[in-house]
């Protein structure tokens, strides 16, 4: 009989012990399989931040070369609006220094030559108050003596500088003031600016 109960103790101790180690196996095993799916979890995210990060960054990358580009355009916009302002600014205070008495004397007695002496309307010459002043009656004695009609000057306050003369008593006129000599002037020289700033344009864009 004790050899029996001493048996049994020790088949229960060894079972016991089989019990534990399967107890440990199997929380080891799931403790592994736990791990392993948290680093596999966390490799995955990892991978995503990752992923994430690098589109972030090519995303600044196009951002900052379309900002690039965008600013370079804004450059030659704002550079050929200057450059125009500039030309507009020069034409103007050079035309206005060009357009002195004499030489609208010169210019009037040119244009009256070529003019219809048959017509019998009178030719109506416009100009700024300071140049009616400036324009002596024996000047435009001569010029109706040139013209065989009779002339009227007068005085306009839209006008600066130059003239506008009509030969058909207002009916129609043609322009030589500052403002329309120095739009035509500008409409010549602007297309070569142009030229010339396209390829700049092309570089930066």
């Amino acid at each position: 009989m004790p050899e029996d109960i001493k048996g049994l103790i020790q088949k229960i101790q060894e079972e016991g012990i089989k019990a534990a180690q399967d107890k440990a196996r199997k929380i080891e095993e799931e403790a592994a399989l736990k791990a392993s799916g948290i680093v596999a979890e966390a490799r995955k995210e990892a991978e995503r931040l990752i992923k994430q990060a690098k589109d972030n960054i090519a995303r600044e990358e196009e951002s900052s070369k379309a900002m690039l580009s965008q600013a370079g355009r804004d450059f030659i916009i704002t550079l050929k609006r200057e450059v125009n302002n500039i030309l507009d600014r020069i034409i103007d205070l050079q035309v206005k220094e060009a357009l002195t008495p004499q030489e609208l004397g010169n210019m009037m007695n040119s244009i009256i030559k070529g003019c219809n002496k048959s017509s019998k309307e009178d030719i109506i010459i416009s100009v700024s108050k300071a140049d009616i002043e400036k324009l002596s009656d024996t000047f435009l004695a001569k010029l109706k003596n040139e013209a065989k009609r009779e002339i009227v000057l007068k005085q306009s306050q839209e006008i600066s500088a130059g003239f506008i003369i009509s030969f058909d008593s207002g009916k129609s006129h043609f322009d030589f003031t500052d403002k329309a000599l120095a739009e035509f002037i500008g409409s010549q020289i602007k297309p070569k600016l142009k030229e010339i700033l396209e390829p700049i344009a092309s570089k930066k864009g």
